[in-house]
């Protein structure tokens, strides 16, 4: 879910990205993804190459980007000053998955489908935790008023990270029905275990 474009241009952009990451999904599963060109992606959405890098930089990134990243972080901000920085962050991230729609969910689950598919796209979205991780540290710097290199933020930032990557890692998630409740319930209770110390007994 990303946020409701409002000008008439706005509406226009998120279309032309809608089109051009669902034909790409269709060609990928189609044909493969390795000998699918964004000549062809560009073709089935009626819009030129340039037009697709302006989008998407890379082929790779029609798959690697995740949209939601900026809202749930967007969600943690709205939480409540006083609550603490993990429930914060589980409860943002519940917000969020909790308004996901069924087709949405449908496109991720296609989406994770081709990350455990294909190599190269496991092997760029492991590098892309270190993003994560900043993003993470940044809004529990916000919340803490600790700088975003504080070593306390920076462990709790990986602590959070690893949860998430031991529930859901790349590829993880293989379109059984009750993915949904499963796994991020899954999460759900692994940020609940973090936050009262990891407690193993």
């Amino acid at each position: 879910m990303t946020a409701t474009p409002t000008s008439l241009r706005e509406r226009k952009k998120a279309k032309t990205r809608a089109a051009l990451r669902e034909h790409a999904m269709r060609l990928f599963e189609e044909q493969g993804y390795a000998s699918t060109t964004v000549d062809q992606i560009a073709e089935a959405a009626e819009v030129s190459p340039s037009t697709f890098f302006r989008y998407f930089p890379t082929k790779e990134d029609v798959i690697l980007v995740d949209d939601y990243d900026p809202v749930i972080i967007a969600a943690v901000r709205a939480q409540p000053p006083e609550m603490s920085p993990i429930e914060a962050i589980r409860r943002g991230m519940k917000e969020v998955f909790d308004s996901f729609t069924p087709e949405i969910w449908e496109a991720e689950r296609r989406r994770q489908s081709l990350l455990a598919q294909v190599p190269e796209l496991r092997a760029r979205a492991m590098h892309q935790l270190s993003e994560a991780l900043d993003m993470i540290t940044a809004v529990l710097a916000e919340r803490t008023g600790l700088p975003a290199d504080d070593l306390r933020i920076r462990a709790m930032g990986g602590a959070i990270t690893g949860v998430v990557m031991a529930v859901l890692p790349p590829g993880r998630m293989t379109g059984e029905a009750s993915i949904e409740a499963r796994d991020f319930e899954r999460l759900q209770e692994g940020l609940d275990l973090l936050q009262r110390g990891l407690p193993l007994a």
